[in-house]
């Protein structure tokens, strides 16, 4: 399978929370991290998901925030991967961010160059990759 999404996570459900529409599906990733993804309750009957079952989770760079100074920040956000950049690749418009996580993963974010400028971000930096639960699509192999 061949995927525009920058950012995919092998991994294996832990959870399914389900609710009158959607369900929360907790997938866990290497290292102890945890990805929460929102799927309607359609696609978690036609995928098959199961607690144990392993999956594929996806999510576009541009749909990454990141975040350099946690310290009082209360976000809606589920998802929040912490790391390191590891590479920066400034555009006059955009910029590329690749966050490497303690696990050994890389998240990529597609930001503005303005907020990359803004953040202060370089390689080296501490950041955390950020992102809603409904960005996270599932994919199954089968």
């Amino acid at each position: 399978m061949k995927i525009s999404a920058r950012n995919a996570f092998d991994g294996t459900i832990q959870t399914i929370k389900p609710g009158a529409i959607n369900s929360e599906v907790d997938v866990a990733l290497p290292g102890g991290l945890t990805i929460v993804s929102t799927v309607t309750n359609d696609s978690i009957r036609e995928l098959g998901l199961t607690a144990g079952k392993p999956v594929q989770a996806f999510v576009k760079a541009s749909s990454v925030l990141l975040l350099t100074d946690s310290d009082g920040a209360r976000l809606s956000a589920r998802n929040r991967l912490p790391g390191t950049i590891a590479a920066l690749t400034e555009g006059p418009v955009s910029s590329d961010v690749a966050l490497t996580l303690g696990n050994g993963q890389t998240v990529h974010a597609t930001i503005t160059h303005e907020a990359s400028v803004a953040l202060g971000l370089k390689v080296g930096t501490p950041a955390i990759a950020v992102f809603k639960a409904p960005s996270v699509i599932l994919g199954v192999t089968g």
